[in-house]
């Protein structure tokens, strides 16, 4: 009975840090306790019954983990080294293999492959699914797990097996781990003819900052007009995607809007910045692999009137999470809210349709020359990728109907 006590008390005390931290239950107390009751009493009896003697930290982080699990593909329980974990990949550089995941229909699934990095560069693409980890069936598997599975040490092997659903092919594809360093404005540079392209991998904090810096930069060689590449960017900061849409909307335009329980809807409006660039014709590069911040950025300008978008249907990852830290050093991964378009669409578990279809081609080819640069002079050869040459074609045009200038 004691052990009993001690972990329903471990359960309380997690509830009530809960209540500190500001939330409220919307049920009623007595109905939620009296659930509580039966959960506690389940890990008393598995402390108590199962064959092997288990420490009750792994109980209750068990119960969490499978709670958070649950909500959506995107709600997780981190446990203290998994926070870590988390903290460091903010820091823009980790080791590991350079891909975004999340259970999709409770599959693991690849969001986007970060460009130059050992999963790219080894053809993994965003849909896959992830079979196996080194033999090993991922049914079942937690994200957090699927994680510590692929991280290792750099110049270490490990070897997925994935499904591909476009040609309903499945593959061992090995891939040696490296130290993954996230650069966020990963290109810029005039194409010709003053078309600049700007490539995107990531929002971070210094994502708006670096991407002012690089405009400017491009801008005195002469911009007239602008390709913006989103393709497998999966994302990142709200506050970063609102902050690099607003270089290219007025101020006060709507970038974004977002529902929650907690508050009423809360409308995201372009901020004032210092250097805008508001008479240029633009088009946005996406695909599958676009999600979140991606799909943010570029349904802002093109409900805005700002942008035409280019390529493929992006990932349709429509919701926001929070990071709620907890008093043990373990931490919530909590989808707090939804956001919608400037015009109230929701493009969850959707995407968003390009204006233009335009599917990748000859992508072995591409990873090995366009985003690698060439030794001899950093050359950018992007006629050998069909979708910034679809996309320069289609700028030069809207050019041509109605010259811009700066």
């Amino acid at each position: 009975m004691r052990k009993r006590f001690v972990i329903f008390t471990m359960v309380l005390t997690v509830i009530a840090f809960s209540f500190g931290t500001g939330f409220s239950f919307c049920r009623d107390k007595d109905d939620f306790y009296k659930e509580l009751e039966i959960f506690a009493e389940c890990l008393a009896i598995i402390e108590k019954k199962y064959v092997e003697e288990t420490p009750a930290q792994d109980l209750v982080y068990g119960a969490m983990q499978g709670t958070l699990a649950s909500l959506d593909p995107f709600s997780q329980f981190m446990t203290p080294e998994n926070f870590k974990n988390l903290l460091v990949e903010t820091e823009g550089k980790f080791g590991g293999l350079g891909i975004e995941i999340t259970m999709r229909h409770s599959i693991l699934t690849i969001i986007s492959p970060m460009e130059d990095t050992p999963a790219w560069r080894a053809g993994i693409k965003a849909g896959d699914i992830i079979i196996k980890i080194d033999g090993e069936l991922t049914k079942g598997i937690t994200l957090n797990e699927a994680v510590k599975k692929m991280r290792g040490e750099p110049k270490t092997k490990v070897t997925l097996t994935i499904f591909r659903e476009k040609d309903r092919t499945v593959k061992d594809i090995e891939i040696v781990r490296d130290i993954i360093k996230i650069k966020d404005i990963k290109r810029a540079i005039i194409l010709e003819d003053e078309v600049g392209y700007v490539k995107i991998g990531e929002f971070r904090e210094t994502t708006s900052k670096d991407l002012g810096i690089a405009l400017a930069k491009i801008d005195k060689e002469g911009l007239n007009a602008l390709i913006i590449d989103v393709r497998n960017n999966p994302g990142g900061l709200l506050s970063s995607a609102i902050d690099v849409s607003s270089r290219f909307l007025e101020d006060g335009e709507i970038v974004v809007s977002t529902n929650s329980r907690t508050e009423s809807e809360r409308v995201y409006k372009s901020v004032c910045l210092s250097e805008k660039y508001l008479d240029i014709p633009i088009v946005v590069l996406i695909n599958k692999g676009s999600a979140s911040g991606s799909e943010i950025l570029a349904a802002a300008l093109r409900e805005n009137n700002r942008a035409i978008l280019l390529g493929e249907t992006t990932f349709g990852k429509g919701s926001v999470q929070t990071i709620i830290p907890l008093s043990d050093g373990s931490a919530l991964r909590l989808t707090t809210s939804k956001y919608y378009t400037p015009n109230g669409g929701s493009i969850h578990e959707k995407g968003i349709v390009p204006d233009i279809v335009v599917e990748e081609v000859g992508t072995e080819e591409v990873k090995e020359d366009v985003f690698k640069e060439f030794k001899n002079n950093g050359a950018f050869d992007y006629k050998k990728d069909y979708q910034i040459v679809r996309a320069f074609d289609l700028i030069k045009g809207l050019l041509v109907l109605s010259p811009a200038k700066k």
